[in-house]
Formats: structure tokens, C-alpha cells, sequence
């Protein structure tokens, strides 16, 4: 993924009208605009902007089905963000993982010495 692709997914989740219009998406499969301003509290063409942003970052395709356009998630879209992420996790874990590791080192090593010389100090 590139940055400029990474930018427009990210920015396309921010907005929550977006992340619950992907959400109905993901659960139905498929939908309109016209489907979701039946029950959405917004309207068609603002439907229809939040729907060509998610198009614009590759998390949904838009067929042409007679006047309406019906839009479908693409789950690879997410996968490539959710790597990402699972990435910057990991590199968390491990730097609490040594951090965890430290500070329960059995007293008399050499790191837990100084933790103990210099709680005295204070």
C-alpha cells in the first residue's frame, strides 16, 4: 500500500457516516444509495458523496444496475490497512514485553540493583 493509498483509506474511515455505510455494506453484501437513504437520517446525494469517498479508496466498487449504482465492500481493501496495523501493534508488544521483562527481573541481577540503589537515593 502505498502512502497515498493509506491516506485515502484512513481518511475515508474517519468519517462515521462512512464507517457505518461500510459496515451495512460488509453485512448485506451490497447496496444503494437510494436503499440506505431509506433509512439513514441523511439524504440521497449526501449518501451518494460518502459512498464516491469510500470508491475513491479502493474500500468499495460501484456497478451500474439500471439508473442506480450498486455498491460492494472490497474486504482486500481493509486487509492491507488491518497488516498495517498489525504491524505497529506488534512492535508495541514487543517493547512491553521487554519493558514487563525488566521490571519483574529478580532482585541481585545487575539492572535490579540499580533500580534498588537508586530507590534508595530518593
Amino acid at each position: 500500500m502505498t502512502d497515498e493509498q493509506a491516506q485515502r483509506v484512513f481518511l475515508a474511515l474517519a468519517d462515521p457516516t462512512r464507517r457505518l455505510l461500510l459496515q451495512h455494506l460488509c453485512e448485506e453484501g451490497s447496496g444503494t444509495a437510494a436503499g440506505f437513504a431509506t433509512r439513514l437520517p441523511i439524504t440521497r446525494q449526501a449518501i451518494i458523496k460518502h459512498l464516491v469517498t469510500l470508491e475513491q479508496a479502493g474500500l468499495v466498487t460501484a456497478r451500474e444496475m439500471g439508473r442506480e449504482r450498486r455498491y460492494v465492500p472490497r474486504p482486500e481493501a481493509l486487509s492491507t490497512v488491518t497488516t498495517w496495523i498489525g504491524e505497529i501493534e506488534a512492535q508495541w508488544d514487543r517493547r512491553l514485553a521487554a519493558l514487563r521483562s525488566y521490571l519483574l527481573e529478580e532482585p541481585g541481577t545487575p539492572s535490579a540493583q540499580v533500580t534498588d540503589q537508586s530507590a534508595r537515593e530518593e
